[in-house]
């Protein structure tokens, strides 16, 4: 008896939308993932074709679920906003991320965050930022024509495709809009909107008692008219 082999189907391969890590190891590294992300989320609203991610799982290669990296954030030019549970690169038009940062925690190894240098040098990253807190260093690498290269100086460095500056003081890292106005975190931006409500209901209740007083003003003339007739005279009259 001949047993018929069955054909091989094909296996569906699975995207993790999680990796297990948790998106930051402490206060301050969050403090300034959510900064970053919410600032460059602001700075882009506006623009449908640019896509802002936090914690982000990205997979660049298709039918390879292992080769993959989450950076802290990353800024996608050239895709369209939206909820993903995972950016996979070739339903993007297989474009890469051009812009990566990641915060450093204690718990990171150099030898951790060399690996995720070469994932991004290999595959397309334009600008990387690295930032430790905790020292107060920021180092940056820009692609050439084959790979990315270290920024000699970044303080004072202007992203080339997000327009914002670096500048590093003497205890922390300063962040700069095309604007000239500093990144601001969540609870700034929030009771600067607070602020800007309580002046604009402000100047709509100063606008409508002056209505109110420019009515009573129309109501009176009204009247001193109403009663120059009465007496016999005519008020539009020379």
């Amino acid at each position: 008896m001949v047993t018929q082999l069955q054909p091989q189907t094909d296996v569906e391969i699975i995207y993790p939308d999680s990796d297990g890590q948790p998106m930051a190891d402490n206060t301050i590294q969050f403090r300034w993932i959510t900064v970053i992300y919410y600032n460059l989320a602001w700075l882009f609203a506006s623009d449908n074709q640019v896509f802002v991610a936090g914690d982000l799982l990205w997979y660049p290669v298709k039918d390879n679920n292992k080769l993959r990296q989450a950076p802290d954030v990353m800024v996608i030019f050239g895709v369209p906003k939206g909820d993903r549970g995972s950016y996979q690169q070739w339903q993007e038009n297989n474009i890469a991320p051009q812009v990566v940062f990641e915060i450093l925690s204690p718990g990171n190894t150099k030898k951790e965050m060399n690996r995720k240098l070469l994932f991004y040098d290999r595959h397309g990253v334009e600008e990387y930022y690295l930032y430790d807190p905790y020292k107060n260093v920021l180092s940056g690498w820009l692609r050439n024509e084959s790979w990315l290269d270290a920024i000699d100086e970044m303080n004072g460095w202007v992203s080339p495709r997000l327009g914002i500056r670096f500048e590093v003081s003497s205890d922390t890292l300063v962040l700069y809009r095309p604007d000239q106005q500093p990144f601001a975190d969540y609870v700034e931006v929030q009771q600067q909107l607070e602020a800007m409500e309580k002046r604009v209901v402000e100047a709509e209740n100063r606008a409508t008692v002056a209505e109110e007083e420019l009515e009573q003003e129309r109501q009176r003339a009204k009247r001193l008219e109403e009663l120059l007739r009465e007496a016999g005279i005519d008020p539009d009259k020379d």
